[in-house]
């Protein structure tokens, strides 16, 4: 039986279907109607910036929006207080939540200006064709992008020296969800073809089913991790969950046949409408390869760059480690270890790129106070740290490695109008030595390592 089922299921995804289709029912005209005019406006919000042009498009026809819609949140909706951050690294902005809220009533809007002028239309197949591609193309990019940022592994980069030191308790649930991502190459491997797989699927019309259901399925898990560990791309993975069932289509009722009930299934192929003339649907094929083509190179050229420059293969600051400080002079004294001392460093990160270095300072008594800019010459063997938040903070230090785990730093500290002269001897402590990093992978387990 399972045989026969696969058998006739491959068969119809060789053979598309063009018979026409029967009039609809006024609930699937209403329902198309509202689903095609939110679709398509939320695309307007949300474009892919894989595709040339895009990006400098949708900053161009964004700014009257920028506008329109803190002036709804102020005045309609009398929010409490007044929209001024937009889209960032956080989709789910209150912009974004008013966007959709306005994407929602000018869909409803359509929906019944549409079907007051259009209630005597049947059906609308031609129109289910070019939206079906649309969307499948919208979704196909997406999967790329997201999913070659995890086989480059830029998304998800490995935990660094500020991550590792950071207590469970204190990294936030988006952290939490990043540090466990991030430690694995294999799983982003996993996971990123397991968005690439689909994504390609949906490229083509004879394997946009099974591109659906897979994106479905894939859109769903990380809709559930958005969603669980409070990642602010919620509202973008719930779409492309919505996106997957639209493009399933009848198909969902066939599949639930298939794994739910006795007897034989086929999926159904959205029928390619007739092509006037010769050269359009050669022309149409072409612009398709052309796409393709880019949304393949923009996609995984644009994350081997990032990987190559901020991701896990990219060049760290010179003086990237952790330090624990072993003697810390201060105008000609040593200051003691002690826990009340607010001078005295017990500890220097450095992590970043040569070209964007940043530091943060840990003091006796176990306190932060913010980030800081670190630059370095290698060639006089200089080190300005900076505070971000006050530069009147600031350390000028010559360094020098007199040993692979030390690092000694000398020179002035400036705070408060005043300049004071440090002597600091530091101990590098090995990443490595960190058992996230040292455990590695073991096919034998006498016990469970769970610490």
């Amino acid at each position: 039986m399972v045989s026969t089922t696969y058998t006739c299921c491959m068969e119809q995804l060789a053979t598309p279907t063009n018979a026409g289709m029967p009039a609809w029912t006024n609930t699937q005209l209403i329902v198309f109607r509202f689903l095609v005019a939110w679709f398509l406006l939320y695309i307007f919000f949300n474009p892919n910036g894989i595709l040339p042009g895009v990006d400098e498009t949708y900053n161009f026809y964004i700014v009257p929006f920028h506008r329109l819609i803190p002036w709804i949140g102020q005045h309609i909706l009398r929010l409490s207080r007044p929209i001024t951050i937009f889209t960032n690294g956080s989709g789910d902005t209150t912009y974004d939540f008013v966007t959709l809220l306005l994407i929602t009533f000018l869909s409803l809007l359509a929906c019944a200006v549409w079907s007051a002028i259009g209630r005597r239309r049947p059906s609308y197949t031609i129109l289910y064709y070019w939206v079906v591609t649309i969307l499948r193309y919208y979704l196909a990019i997406t999967m790329l992008s997201y999913g070659f940022a995890k086989v480059f592994k830029t998304q998800f980069p490995a935990p660094g020296p500020f991550r590792l030191l950071e207590p469970y308790g204190e990294s936030t649930p988006m952290g939490l969800a990043w540090t466990f991502m991030g430690y694995s190459n294999g799983y982003n491997l996993f996971t990123g073809f397991a968005e690439i797989i689909p994504g390609t699927l949906l490229f083509f019309r004879r394997t946009t089913a099974l591109g659906a259901f897979l994106a479905f399925i894939v859109s769903l898990n990380i809709s559930a991790m958005n969603y669980c560990f409070d990642i602010p791309v919620k509202l973008l993975s719930t779409t492309m969950v919505l996106m997957s069932l639209f493009l399933l289509g009848d198909n969902i009722r066939r599949l639930f046949n298939l794994f739910f009930r006795k007897g034989t299934t086929s999926l159904h192929i959205v029928p390619r409408p007739a092509m006037p003339g010769k050269a359009l649907p050669f022309i149409l094929v072409a612009v398709k390869c052309l796409v393709i083509g880019y949304a393949f190179y923009g996609s995984a050229w644009q994350e081997l760059k990032t990987w190559k420059q901020y991701g896990d293969r990219a060049p760290h600051t010179p003086l990237f480690g952790i330090y624990n400080t072993r003697s810390f002079l201060y105008d000609q004294d040593t200051l003691p270890p002690l826990q009340t001392d607010t001078i005295r460093w017990k500890q220097l990160v450095i992590a970043g790129s040569p070209t964007y270095g940043y530091a943060s300072i840990k003091m006796m008594n176990d306190s932060t106070h913010g980030y800081y800019s670190v630059t370095t010459d290698t060639v006089q063997h200089l080190v300005a740290i900076k505070k971000y938040s006050d530069s009147t903070k600031k350390w000028r230090l010559h360094y020098t490695w007199p040993l692979s785990d030390s690092l000694t730093l000398w020179g002035t500290r400036f705070s408060a109008g005043r300049a004071d002269s440090v002597r600091i001897v530091l101990a590098r402590y090995p990443i490595d030595r960190f058992p996230l990093n040292a455990r590695g992978f073991n096919w034998i387990n006498e016990f469970p390592n769970n610490r």
